[in-house]
């Protein structure tokens, strides 16, 4: 596959029926999205894509919790929760602080937050 920075009008097939002027269409190939970051961003929302993760995310979002109580408010068991927070906090969307011998989690990146927000309200719509 073609990088994009490689990309150039002369190499994609003409239209006949919309003609946009070569410029705005040369502008529209320098500025596609890396193949290499969509497959990152792929690989991330694919990350988000398991209904358990976005659950415990929705709960983080609202307060830091042990892996106990967490199971608790979201129905699952413990160990299941454990997993899913090890690949969170895998991919740096959650991280832990111990307290004795609790530990507790909570959301870390804001971003996932307001993406989280985003769709959550555009389901709403």
């Amino acid at each position: 596959m073609l990088n994009s920075s490689a990309l150039s009008i002369e190499h994609l097939p003409t239209c006949d029926l919309h003609a946009i002027a070569p410029e705005a269409l040369q502008d529209l190939v320098n500025e596609i999205l890396p193949a290499e970051k969509a497959q990152a961003m792929a690989e991330f929302f694919g990350m988000l894509s398991d209904p358990n993760r976005l659950r415990i995310l929705s709960v983080l979002s609202k307060q830091e919790l042990c892996v106990h109580d967490l199971a608790a408010v979201v129905g699952m068991s413990e160990s299941a929760v454990s997993h899913q927070l090890r690949v969170l906090r895998t991919m740096r969307l959650v991280s832990y602080r111990k307290s004795k011998r609790k530990v507790y989690y909570q959301l870390l990146d804001h971003h996932v937050l307001e993406l989280y927000r985003s769709v959550s309200e555009h389901l709403d719509e």
